[in-house]
């Protein structure tokens, strides 16, 4: 047996060598996989607390913007109800201006008729009335001649003073209307230059918003990356533990089988089998009757919305101010700004069914409105950092968006 122990005491001290060899690689490896955590995690902290600054900016930056939608949206709402106030003046100026021509025309007809009673008058001369009056056979009738001839003048003369006072006081209503028709029209005039300011003010602030938006978009990005690059690197310190924890054992058991100078034939296998790899496999035109509005039909039902999302309703694009119409009757339940949607309004129509209408620039009714199929309740517009103007339209029942193409084209 001497013979053989000495090729097993040879052996048995190389694998010995090789776990003491084994144990200090490992703790190398180890720790420089605890160094680029630190600096991993450490980076992660700081991307998360940066993360969380523009967080809270881009927070306040979209109540600016939502604060500036509703402003655009009262202002356009203000300058609407504006020119249907001049349009209303101008109607009524013009009925005035009809009435007062009419007026005049009759006023004319009583002059010329009292005209042509005083020259009758005249013509019969100072002493008609006495003639007439002297005539014993015509005595009767002369009388009854003078007294219509006075009822016929006085009638006249009380015609014309009526209609004269009421042709000043037309010209007096008139002037007033023209006054505030003025006043209409100058308040017209700075209510658009303060929508302008307001919607420029708009842009820039849905502009910052969007560069937050990136902004944060790229700081989580960043920050699931390091996440994961983290996750990664405790993995890589639990398999270099483990590689040392068996490396320790290894020796140990080598060096409790040399002192105990046990022979073992077998060299142990330790073949970790690695899982194989897995293998890794323009815009149609829309509109009528029952449409809420007529436009380029950017996205359908089921579609892709600009930013990758999946509609769950239409997205269809339009000049800003057109106006957009309910598609049924109902009662407006929602009116206001929300984060996503813009100025949104919400129409329930009854049996479960409700109509959305969101990135609007001004909401033309309030909440508890009653509307018709076809009523304007909005108008096309970017509110919510929406990037060109457009209506988003969604149906829903119970609660449950569905497709509106069928309701649509009732």
């Amino acid at each position: 047996m001497p013979g053989l122990r000495a090729p097993f005491a040879a052996a048995l001290a190389l694998a010995l060598a090789l776990a003491w060899a084994a144990i200090p690689a490992a703790a190398q490896n180890s720790r420089e996989a605890e160094r680029r955590l630190e600096k991993v995690q450490s980076e992660l902290k700081e991307v998360a607390a940066e993360r969380r600054r523009i967080e809270g900016e881009r927070g306040q930056a979209t109540r600016q913007l939502r604060e500036a939608d509703e402003q655009v949206g009262r202002s356009s709402r203000n300058l609407r109800s504006i020119e249907q106030r001049i349009a209303s003046e101008q109607a009524t100026l013009a009925q005035l201006q009809q009435r007062r021509n009419d007026m005049q025309a009759r006023l004319g007809t009583q002059r010329d008729e009292l005209a042509r009673l005083l020259r009758a008058a005249y013509q019969q001369g100072e002493d008609a009335p006495l003639k007439t009056f002297l005539a014993q056979d015509q005595v009767a009738q002369g009388g009854r001649l003078l007294t219509y001839h006075r009822y016929l003048q006085t009638d006249r003369v009380q015609r014309i003073a009526a209609l004269t006072a009421e042709l000043e006081q037309l010209d007096a209503i008139e002037r007033e209307i023209a006054s505030r028709h003025e006043q209409l029209e100058s308040t017209r005039a700075q209510q658009r230059q303060q929508l302008a300011k307001l919607e420029s003010d708009r842009k820039a602030r849905a502009g910052l918003v969007s560069k937050l938006d990136q902004r944060y978009q790229d700081r989580s990005s960043r920050e699931r990356e390091l996440g994961r690059d983290a996750q990664g690197l405790q993995q890589v310190l639990k398999r270099l533990r483990d590689t040392a924890a068996r490396a320790e054992a290894q020796r140990k058991a080598a060096a409790a089988r040399a002192a105990r100078e046990q022979a073992n034939a077998g060299k142990p296998a330790s073949v970790r089998r690695t899982p194989p790899p897995v293998a890794v496999a323009s815009a149609p035109q829309v509109g009528g009757l029952g449409w809420p509005l007529s436009g380029a039909l950017v996205a359908g039902y089921g579609g892709t919305l600009p930013d990758g999302r999946s509609s769950e309703g239409l997205l269809i694009t339009a000049p800003a101010g057109a106006p957009v119409k309910a598609v049924a009757d109902g009662q407006v339940v929602y009116a206001e700004w929300m984060t996503g949607y813009g100025l949104l309004l919400i129409v329930d129509h009854g049996n479960g069914y409700m109509s959305l209408y969101a990135h609007n620039d001004a909401l033309l009714k309030d909440v508890g409105d009653t509307v018709k199929r076809g009523d304007p309740v909005a108008t096309v517009g970017s509110s919510g950092g929406h990037g060109r103007p457009a209506l988003y339209f969604e149906l829903r029942r119970n609660g449950q968006p569905v497709n509106p193409g069928t309701w649509l084209r009732r």
